[in-house]
């Protein structure tokens, strides 16, 4: 199936505003998921602006990573104090999350705000830190299940809108969130409307179709206010397509480290002692660095890139390796079951945003420190079904032949 993109007869501005309006208008309970970054800001001025308008209330879904640059901790906090009047309830949590840990082979999850460890830095007065304040959260569980959790319990099981600020143009995955025709959508005229896992809540993007371009150009005209950190990034010399805000440890996150070097050294220093890796990671996680594997893959001349992968896997410490041999099993024999006995040593486009499935991929997956192996389309486990699922996965191994050593 071909998937395309249409123009509207509308810019993207007065398409987004009647996409928020109508959000406003047919649900009781609105959040607009908010990260600080350029996405979700102007997301959330077009929201609290429309909402003041009517005279609505809206929530916001903000999650402090604590290892974040104080730029974006104190627009944050601005946002807060500047739409209060339409805020009803902004959900600051800073709670023990995991995440992946791009930077290290031996931790290669983190979990921020871990009770018993000294933070980066302390979380604001009013951010959410009781454990038992959301019934569903448990201790340490990961960002993604987190919001899908969130999401249901703010329904309150009716239905409920949660705001998300991707766009289509930044990812050929954030096209798919918004193109794949497999999504339960509201109906056929909104796909920019997905149906959240638990079946009250909807997932609303008001923004898909906006460019960067668009992005800035509002911010100019409105004259409102975004992350300053912005500027120091272009002062830096950051391309704009590189400058992300989010949690810093990812595949993606980790090549802006540096930035804490520069802009806040004693937050660095403190990252250092905070995180396994984060020194090293600021020293070959750059744009051009090829350390990661991120931009180019090399090999070595005496390896193919089938034998390179389980060199690698063998110079892995043991946990991470078996962690990533179960992983590795279970997409070879997804292939097998579909006719492919073993999977090319590589093809074209085969280390793009497209899956497709090759040996030098797997390198690529092992390179990155893709831990969570997204590029092979797994998500991440439920920390609580993790043992139970490795262990079942290394019995099926043996039963599929596929052990994924290099003896």
């Amino acid at each position: 199936m071909s998937l395309h993109k249409f123009p509207l007869v509308q810019n993207v501005l007065e398409a987004s505003r009647e996409r928020i309006r109508w959000t406003l208008e047919n649900f009781p309970r609105v959040c607009v998921s908010f990260s600080g970054g350029k996405d979700s800001t102007l997301m959330l001025h077009l929201t609290a602006q429309l909402a003041r308008e009517s005279g609505k209330k809206i929530s916001v879904l903000f999650i402090d990573w604590e290892a974040q640059f104080s730029c974006t901790i104190a627009h944050c906090e601005r946002l807060h104090d500047y739409y209060s009047d339409v805020i009803d309830t902004f959900y600051w949590v800073a709670l023990p999350l995991t995440t992946q840990n791009s930077l290290s082979q031996f931790t290669p999850e983190w979990q921020c705000w871990e009770p018993g460890v000294e933070w980066v830095r302390q979380p604001p007065e009013y951010a959410i830190t009781t454990h038992s304040f959301f019934p569903f959260y448990k201790q340490g569980m990961t960002f993604e299940v987190f919001v899908q959790e969130f999401a249901e319990w703010f329904s309150q099981k009716r239905p409920a809108a949660v705001m998300v600020g991707i766009r289509a143009d930044e990812s050929y995955n954030r096209f798919l969130s918004i193109a794949s025709r497999r999504k339960h959508r509201f109906s056929d005229d909104k796909p920019w409307t997905t149906l959240a896992p638990g079946a009250h809540a909807w997932y609303i993007y008001p923004i898909y179709d906006w460019k960067t371009a668009d992005i800035w150009t509002w911010f100019a005209k409105s004259h409102q206010p975004y992350n300053p950190l912005y500027n120091l990034m272009f002062q830096a010399g950051v391309p704009p397509r590189y400058m992300r805000i989010c949690e810093p440890f990812g595949p993606e996150q980790r090549q802006g480290l540096w930035l804490y070097h520069v802009l806040e050294p004693e937050r660095w220093g403190l990252m250092c002692e905070r995180v396994s890796g984060v020194h090293s990671g600021g020293v070959y996680a750059g744009q051009d660095s090829k350390f990661y594997g991120h931009r180019q893959l090399i090999k070595p001349d005496n390896h193919t890139w089938k034998s390179y992968a389980l060199f690698l896997l063998d110079s892995m410490p043991q946990k991470t390796a078996e962690h990533y041999r179960n992983k590795i099993a279970v997409y070879l024999h997804w292939y097998q079951k579909k006719g492919m006995m073993d999977i090319p040593d590589t093809q074209p486009g085969d280390i793009g945003s497209k899956d497709i499935p090759s040996w030098r991929r797997i390198c690529k997956v092992l390179l990155n420190n893709d831990y969570w192996c997204r590029m092979l389309s797994f998500s991440p486990n439920k920390p609580g079904h993790y043992q139970r699922y490795n262990e079942r996965i290394k019995n099926k191994r043996k039963e599929w032949n596929i052990l994924c050593n290099s003896e």
